[in-house]
């Protein structure tokens, strides 16, 4: 797809994409691979490594312990009530969210699989510009917790390189019990621009921080940090994307959502505004059309015309997506949809 010859060099790349600080505060990991001959005894837990249990291994019963039927002691039945208090339910966080099809901040039904992919062709006045794919890694760790690992690039045609080549990509990283960003990296290739940037939402200290290296033929390598105060349950502009599909999308309603980019803490409002059928090349869908707009500083904006066709299921497929710019319109479409694992 791409002409890679065309983009920006940058001899010290290694440099550019280099950034101590970033690796100070985060550590990503991959699960750890089961020894051989071991079978897994139960799913691995939300937050931690799988239980591994060795071939043929009989069962530790010494531990048992029997009890005599009607002998709870008192902290016994403290602790049953103290289960009890855990296990209530309560608002799903943060209140300007819908709590519909959630349980807390989990959704009742995971829109993700592992091995996702969607793939669009992007076009810009019906020519092909390029292509548009947001795809679900394998899981990771990050600082020990679970998350997902969502992908997004942008590679532009052939045709559309002989006037400007881009080759771009971010990573998204989310944790998988609260569904919020904790890492996003970006790496940019173009024309007119080389970048990497790297951000980190730390919600414990509700602090933002974003790294970002750019080289442009004009002025050279430029360097820029940002930190600023982080709201709760924020998504990254990458994110966002994600994040929507696990709403319950009903015409005429909004759902609402927290987002933090370039040093400002911002709220996404999208209104599903019609349900159609759509015909793509890799068939027919019932889809539902999501119009997003931004409240900056208290105020609400529209983005201009920008408008989400996501597939009116349990997955939510980002199908379509059309934007009104001052010369033309850019329309990308689904092309190819690996739905990933069972």
């Amino acid at each position: 797809m791409g002409c890679s010859s065309k983009v920006l060099k940058f001899e010290k790349k290694d440099q550019q994409q280099a950034n101590k600080e970033f690796e100070q505060v985060v550590k990503i990991e991959s699960p750890a691979e089961p020894p051989p001959g071991a079978a897994l005894t139960a799913p691995p837990a939300n937050d931690a490594p799988p239980v591994v249990k060795k071939a043929n291994e009989k069962p530790n019963t010494s531990a048992k312990v029997k009890s005599k039927k009607g002998s709870s002691t008192a902290k016994e039945k403290a602790a049953k009530t103290d289960l009890a208090a855990i296990k209530t339910p309560t608002r799903r966080q943060p209140d300007i969210e819908s709590d519909f099809g959630f349980d807390g901040r989990r959704p009742l039904k995971d829109p993700f699989r592992v091995g996702e992919k969607i793939t669009h062709r992007v076009h810009y006045f019906k020519v092909s510009a390029g292509q548009l794919s947001f795809e679900v890694k394998p899981f990771v760790f990050v600082n020990g917790r679970k998350s997902y690992n969502f992908r997004t690039s942008v590679v532009t045609s052939s045709l559309f390189s002989s006037f400007y080549t881009a080759d771009d990509f971010s990573e998204t990283l989310v944790d998988y019990e609260n569904l919020t960003p904790s890492v996003f990296t970006l790496h940019v290739q173009e024309s007119a621009q080389l970048k990497e940037a790297k951000s980190f939402f730390d919600f414990e200290k509700r602090k933002a921080l974003y790294w970002e290296t750019k080289v442009t033929e004009k002025s050279g390598k430029e360097e820029k940090r940002q930190e600023w105060e982080l709201e709760d349950y924020s998504q990254n502009v990458f994110s966002a994307a994600y994040y929507m599909r696990n709403f319950q999308w009903k015409v005429g309603e909004e759902n609402l959502f927290r987002v933090a980019d370039d040093g400002e803490n911002i709220t996404f409002r999208g209104k599903a505004i019609r349900k159609e059928k759509i015909e793509t090349e890799v068939g027919s869908f019932d889809a539902i059309v999501i119009k997003p707009e931004f409240e900056i500083k208290g105020v609400f904006k529209p983005v201009g015309d920008i408008y989400f066709w996501l597939s009116d299921d349990d997955r939510k497929y980002i199908l379509k997506i059309e934007s009104k710019i001052k010369i033309g319109t850019v329309v990308s479409e689904i092309i190819d949809l690996v739905p990933g694992q069972p």
